[in-house]
């Protein structure tokens, strides 16, 4: 039996190489349920067994840590992952002492299926994405290597948090009318979102129903190119759960870690950093930082601001980070103690930027991201017209339409409790 890392490395290669069919025929004997989560991936939970637990239940650290009940024991002893629970937070491989789990690993499916989708391939980049792969990559240079590896086209992120910052602040412009009312982000972090949902879920009302960026974009891409094959690249595995909700799972088809994409870089001898520039992105300042902790909360009050500059109930910002800190949070809002009126979490210390697999340290991240914000044509994302043309193209013809349930923009929290 091959170890899974050795098996994971040698059907990458073979994949890459086209000569995967060949090498699937020489694996004998092979573990085959190793074998089929790594070519059939959505056929299993975010978080995989790469051999049985040999703890006993005091040691079980990784059943301590879930905060969200998804890993227990059977009847037999068997460690279970329970796939709808899971939040994909990540917490469980980090204190698995046997190193017996990890992450799921998409990157063979979807180098499979991009060799043989008939249409549009989209590479869907989270804004966290700046100085991951070295200091020297560009979003163009980033694009010209999604590109080697065989996508048709790389959008940022980025640009359709601008439009859930827009909808956000439009939603509280409209429902904070008191002293006493309050609302809680749901954008960005599926981990804090899960909190809400499954462990919390009285507080569900007070979530406005916006789906994620990384939804938004991949619902886009595919309302105007509805053969597209849309693929979500992120620090989170996280991402990889929430885009299996059943309400929204029509948007990604395929979400692939930055490490994932660095292993595709390794061996396909692809340098980022030496690759041609291509265009720009069009995403403001207020997109571009959600990627770090108090990033969506600082984008939404600017944006507000420029809204309605003479708002009487002003936005009072609170974060959290870290799923420890958020429950927390929400406890002193269920306490009473509510000392704000717009709250976001985030399930990462740090924020997207101390995703489970970043390439750098989260405080490096964060600078980068800071500074690619300065950079930014325009603050806010009314000040940003191809905000306004995607819109228009998208059918919305004023900005206060994104207040409707919109199929693209918007999920119905309540009916997606179950997922």
């Amino acid at each position: 039996m091959k170890r899974f890392d050795d098996l994971y490395k040698e059907l990458l290669i073979a994949t890459i190489e086209n000569r995967d069919e060949e090498y699937l025929k020489s694996l004998d004997p092979f573990d085959v349920h190793q074998l089929d989560c790594l070519l059939n991936p959505k056929k299993h939970p975010v978080v995989w067994h790469t051999d049985e637990c040999d703890c006993d239940d005091d040691e079980r650290h990784c059943v301590k840590v879930c905060s969200f009940h998804a890993i227990h024991p059977d009847e037999e002893g068997k460690l279970q992952i329970d796939e709808e629970a899971c939040s994909g937070c990540s917490y469980c491989i980090q204190e698995c002492r046997s190193h017996k789990l990890t992450s799921s690993k998409d990157v063979i499916a979807v180098l499979r299926a991009i060799r043989s989708h008939n249409g549009l391939v989209y590479a869907l980049i989270a804004p966290a994405f700046l100085g991951q792969f070295s200091k020297e990559v560009t979003p163009g240079k980033l694009r010209t290597a999604f590109k080697k590896i065989g996508f048709d086209g790389m959008l940022e992120v980025a640009l359709f948090a601008d439009i859930l910052t827009l909808k956000e602040a439009l939603e509280f412009d409209k429902n904070i009318k008191t002293e006493k009312d309050f609302q809680l982000t749901s954008c960005c972090c599926p981990v804090w979102i899960s909190l809400i949902k499954n462990v919390y879920s009285e507080l569900v009302p007070h979530v406005p129903p916006a789906v994620s960026p990384m939804i938004a974009s991949g619902r886009t891409v595919k309302a105007l190119h509805p053969d597209a094959l849309t693929v979500f690249i992120g620090p989170c595995l996280a991402k990889k759960a929430e885009a299996r909700d059943k309400d929204i799972a029509d948007a990604i088809d395929y979400v692939l870690t930055f490490q994932e994409v660095q292993d595709i870089f390794n061996i396909m001898n692809i340098d980022p950093a030496r690759m041609e520039e291509s265009e720009k992105d069009h995403s403001s300042r207020a997109g571009r930082i959600y990627a770090h902790t108090g990033g969506v909360s600082e984008a939404v009050k600017l944006t507000l601001e420029r809204i309605n500059p003479n708002r009487h109930i002003k936005i009072r910002t609170l974060k959290a980070d870290g799923v420890k800190a958020c429950r927390e949070l929400i406890n002193d809002i269920l306490a009473g103690n509510i000392t704000a009126n717009f709250y976001e979490g985030m399930g990462c210390e740090g924020g997207c930027v101390g995703g489970p697999r970043v390439l750098i340290p989260h405080e490096e991240g964060r600078k980068n991201v800071e500074e690619y914000g300065k950079q930014a044509t325009y603050p806010t994302p009314i000040d940003n017209p191809y905000v306004i043309e995607l819109l228009k193209r998208l059918g919305y013809e004023t900005v206060e339409s994104l207040l409707d349930e919109s199929e693209i923009f918007s999920r119905n929290f309540t009916k997606s409790g179950d997922n």
